[in-house]
């Protein structure tokens, strides 16, 4: 299954039209919050289902956590602010190992991040629209196969 990963969209149409072409071709979009409107327009524009969460600029009355399977792998989404994930993923791996997670996608930190720790893969895309300590916008497309898991980051 193929799966395009993006967060911290904030609104910027502009930016997120780069990836449609990329997201077109998933059979999944999962967005990590800021701006769950902009999970809306993803779906609009591509037709591919989409998982999405509430982010701490959000003020839709969604879910900010979901717990789901693809693939035989459970994955735990959320926007990350809850769990200071400005401060590391200390916080979001306790979260992670309680629900035993197998793949874990956040935001907020608008930083890229692709570690396995304790056999758990910890995901942020970085951001579409604001990048922080790189110069460049940034999602995930992660392709899951007979439990092997592919993560590319696309740079734009």
């Amino acid at each position: 299954m193929k799966i395009g990963v993006v967060s911290d969209t904030h609104m910027m149409k502009k930016f997120i039209d780069k990836s449609i072409p990329y997201l077109k071709e998933c059979d999944l979009i999962i967005h990590a919050g800021d701006n769950f409107s902009d999970s809306k327009y993803i779906h609009s524009e591509t037709n591919v289902g989409i998982m999405a969460v509430r982010g701490n600029c959000d003020f839709d009355n969604v879910e900010d956590e979901l717990i789901f399977e693809v693939e035989d792998k459970t994955i735990f989404l959320c926007h990350g602010d809850k769990y200071g994930v400005k401060y590391g993923i200390d916080e979001i791996e306790q979260k992670a190992k309680t629900v035993n997670a197998d793949i874990v996608i956040f935001g907020h930190t608008h930083i890229p991040l692709n570690i396995e720790k304790d056999s758990i893969l910890y995901l942020n895309p970085g951001s579409l629209s604001l990048p922080r300590r790189v110069t460049y916008k940034s999602f995930i497309i992660m392709d899951i196969k007979q439990s092997q898991i592919n993560v590319k980051e696309i740079r734009l």
